[in-house]
């Protein structure tokens, strides 16, 4: 087994491909695992040009147990960070078997065959969509599960199937890390958030209006009970959620840890529109529409726990991830 080695399912996706620009710079080996069905092989030739070095790729579904276990047993890693999974809400309403099969079998899939090669080391990309409906700052300790779409019970399950394992087996690490708002890019803009779907989140629906290629943004609600009636989410830069699985692969502890990766500060719908204003120096037009089913009013983490055990800290602000955001976008339209 090598110490160096890190095996990165959907390390071509957004976080993935963050995540490994910071392997390499953190002396790791990063081994890449990707169906490509929402990602781009072009993201491979731009992270061997960002980090200047070979990137190893396999094109993989991690459902082919078989082969993903031949895979682990040829690569020997040392640990597992699980990012492959499907992630639209809105698709998973849609198409519940799809994100069932791939996000739940496929975890299971992946972890069968983790334990058959005695690889017993993973760190597990979650969501705070597995808050549920929360009127206060996340904390780890809250109760889960009260969730409204599949999507987000996927997460919950594939929490539920890793706590379970490792209950069951003390010389298991598990380290489920739950996600704010990733937004930004790396700063040299090559790459970046380039969903093969029509995304859910908000930012990249900014980008797009400022490139002209929509007319307006739908701004969903402006009566929520915040500041100036818009919805409050926690922002967090792709660069410093990536960081965070550096920090958590650095702890070596067996057993398992459950950590909030968000900045612990909200921002509104309105005042991230306002700082992209001031990047590009132009409005944005949009116009309130209705509330979505299910979008709550304030979601921020408190990501405590992640500072005092992880000694991980964000660095980047609104601004930053603002300047990341179109500064990929400006030179990527089309994305890769």
């Amino acid at each position: 087994m090598n110490k160096n080695r890190i095996l990165v399912t959907g390390g071509l996706g957004y976080i993935g491909s963050h995540t490994v620009v910071g392997l390499i710079d953190s002396g790791y080996e990063p081994i890449i695992v990707d169906n490509l069905s929402n990602s781009s092989e072009k993201a491979h030739s731009r992270l061997e040009k960002l980090t200047n070095s070979k990137v190893v790729f396999e094109k993989l579904d991690i459902r082919d147990h078989e082969k993903i276990r031949e895979l682990i047993n040829h690569y020997k890693p040392h640990s597992v960070i699980h990012f492959a999974a499907l992630k639209s809400i809105p698709q998973s309403i849609k198409n519940p078997l799809d994100y069932y099969d791939n996000n739940v079998s496929g975890t299971v899939s992946l972890l069968k065959a983790m334990q058959k090669e005695g690889v017993k080391r993973i760190i597990f990309s979650s969501s705070a969509v597995v808050y549920g409906n929360i009127d206060k700052p996340a904390t780890e300790d809250m109760s889960i599960g009260e969730i409204s779409n599949p999507y987000g019970f996927t997460k919950f399950l594939g929490e539920r199937i890793l706590i379970d394992l490792a209950n069951s087996d003390p010389s298991w690490s598990v380290t489920i890390l739950r996600y704010f708002n990733p937004v930004g890019a790396h700063s040299s803009g090559l790459i970046g958030e380039s969903p093969r779907s029509i995304p859910d989140n908000l930012m990249p629906f900014v980008s797009g209006v400022a490139l002209g290629k929509l007319k307006e943004l739908k701004v969903y609600g402006n009566d929520y009970p915040t500041p100036d009636g818009t919805g409050i989410r926690d922002y967090i830069h792709v660069v410093d959620l990536a960081n965070g699985h550096i920090a958590a692969l650095n702890k070596n502890d067996h057993g398992l840890f459950i950590y909030n990766l968000g900045t612990g500060k909200g921002h509104s719908v309105k005042e991230l529109i306002s700082t992209f204003e001031k990047v590009i120096g132009k409005k944005i037009p949009y116009t309130f529409v209705d509330r979505r089913p299910g979008d709550m009013p304030n979601v921020i983490a408190d990501p405590t726990k992640a500072h005092s055990e992880l000694k991980w800290q964000t660095k980047y602000n609104l601004l930053d991830m603002c300047r990341d955001e179109w500064n990929w976008k400006f030179n990527n339209p089309h994305g890769y």
